[in-house]
């Protein structure tokens, strides 16, 4: 269950003020359709974050329990460095699968604009931190939802609200902390 919640926490602030909720927006002004913008983001969300999830899961095999401490200790702590950097959309990204519809359109460009983003790097270090990656992917596909979603339904009017510095503080906070304690092997106290 923690596993889930830290996920969620953690996904939910860092995707504020993200390339993909700038999506969102873009893809609600453009096509005014929120069910499928929602759909699709799922869809993409579900696909790109189990991906990774079985990725951290995988990487716990191969790699030796000393040396994952470490690369996870940093992957955090480079995590929180990201958060605190303002993402902007591309340009193309918007303009990609036009003519496979609402669904379509949104399913192609989040799965693209996710690919290497902050998110799914993080949701890759926290299925290796944890033992749970359905947990986890579970948690960043409800923090993504929880971010974008609103996104969908309200715009920018919303996003205008957001004090997004403080948000991205905080979630960067927290990347930050659980990197520290996972080099200190305090990790213990998420496990």
């Amino acid at each position: 269950m923690e596993a889930l919640l830290i996920s969620t926490g953690v996904v939910a602030l860092a995707e504020i003020g993200d390339k993909t909720q700038l999506l969102a927006f873009i893809l609600a002004a453009r096509f005014k359709k929120p069910v499928p913008i929602v759909l699709g983001i799922l869809c993409a969300t579900l696909v790109n974050h189990g991906l990774a999830g079985a990725l951290g899961s995988w990487i716990t095999t191969v790699v030796h329990p000393q040396a994952m401490r470490w690369v996870l200790g940093l992957s955090f702590i480079g995590m929180a460095i990201w958060t605190l950097i303002p993402d902007k959309i591309e340009e193309e990204e918007t303009q990609v699968a036009k003519r496979l519809g609402v669904f379509g359109a949104t399913l192609v460009t989040f799965f693209l604009a996710e690919m290497g983003d902050k998110t799914q790097l993080a949701t890759v270090a926290l299925a290796a931190h944890y033992a749970s990656p359905v947990m986890v992917v579970a948690g960043t596909t409800l923090g993504m939802l929880i971010a974008d979603v609103p996104a969908v339904f309200v715009g920018n009017k919303f996003a205008a609200k957001i004090p997004m510095k403080l948000v991205h503080s905080v979630a960067a906070a927290i990347f930050a902390v659980m990197g520290v304690l996972t080099l200190l092997k305090l990790d213990k106290l998420f496990n």
